[in-house]
């Protein structure tokens, strides 16, 4: 005989229809849990979700950045197409402009010579702070703007030229270069501003320098003071032109003030176009000072310049200080 509790024991008949509904309920319950998740996660595979995302829709996030919650800057392709299609080709227009016109007008016109020949004595016209400041800010604004343009410009010639490694590691080196020495140049500008801005205000003679073409052209020597029209027009240039520079360039060097992407890519273009300008502008100053008209390098490079040479160009200047040596 087998033992009562070792026998196979058999459920009753009704029992077994009340189990198979637990256990269906018990399933049941378990793919409802599961169900929220699934379906989040089928809500970020989603078509409707990612054209949500890509309209610039905005979301929850646990960071505290600004626009954190939005995944897509869907104003992006807006900057790219204002960067691509309009500030980089109109900037090498009017670089390449500028530098074309000036040469062609030194082949038919040439340097501004001296009309007398050098007297010998010189008179003092730039102080050695003058010149410091002027060498300090002009040495900044030379790399800034190489290094601006050969970000701009680079990817089109250069990384062939250089390889993609050289060309990494160059264009690495300019925007470095770029956001560190930007705000020293804001300081040397602002310096400069203030300490030359009483030599800069126009008047009837500088209205009379412009007519007649700032003596570059026929043998007319319209005079001038301290500084002639040329020199005032191109230092209003540099102070309102290079404001607009230094204030953009400061919004994209200190992102951490939490400025929007919408305000850092507007800075940019204006940036962008304002240097090019400004640096195109220069090209004439720069051609001024050195090829184009004999002697004036020489007033930045020692602070004197020849009493021939500030006769003919400063003629009111000359005199005051003739008056005043007396």
């Amino acid at each position: 005989m087998i033992p009562y509790k070792w026998r196979t024991a058999k459920l009753p008949f009704h029992i077994i229809p009340v189990l198979s509904l637990l256990l269906a309920l018990a399933f049941s319950g378990l793919t409802q849990a599961a169900t929220p998740s699934e379906a989040k996660v089928a809500g970020f595979a989603s078509t409707a979700y990612w054209e949500a995302i890509s309209g610039g829709e905005s979301g929850r996030t646990q960071s505290q950045a600004r626009e954190a919650g939005q995944l897509i800057n869907v104003q992006g392709e807006e900057w790219r197409q204002w960067r691509n299609q309009w500030v980089t080709p109109a900037g090498a227009y009017a670089l390449g402009g500028t530098l074309a016109a000036l040469l062609i007008f030194y082949l038919l016109v040439g340097q501004n010579k001296l009309d007398s020949a050098r007297t010998g004595n010189t008179i003092e016209r730039w102080k050695r702070f003058d010149r410091a400041m002027h060498w300090t800010v002009a040495t900044l604004f030379i790399v800034l703007a190489i290094s601006g343009l050969s970000l701009l410009y680079g990817k089109f010639f250069l990384r062939d030229a250089l390889g993609a490694s050289l060309w990494g590691n160059y264009a690495t080196l300019c925007k470095l270069a770029h956001n560190y020495l930007g705000p020293l140049f804001v300081l040397g500008l602002l310096l400069m501003i203030v300490k030359w801005m009483k030599h800069n205000f126009f008047n009837r003679t500088d209205l009379i320098w412009f007519l007649q073409g700032g003596g570059m052209v026929g043998k007319a020597h319209p005079s001038a003071g301290y500084m002639n029209g040329g020199e005032k027009a191109w230092f209003w240039v540099l102070t309102l032109a290079g404001l607009v520079v230094c204030a953009s360039g400061l919004v994209m060097d200190f992102p951490n003030f939490g400025q929007y992407r919408e305000t850092m890519q507007l800075a940019n273009l204006i940036h962008g176009g304002a240097s090019l300008l400004l640096i195109a502008a220069s090209f004439g100053h720069i051609y001024i000072g050195t090829a184009g008209t004999e002697g004036a390098l020489e007033g930045m490079k020692t602070g004197y310049v020849d009493e021939a040479w500030a006769k003919q160009h400063h003629d009111q200047w000359y005199e005051e200080m003739k008056k005043n040596s007396r």
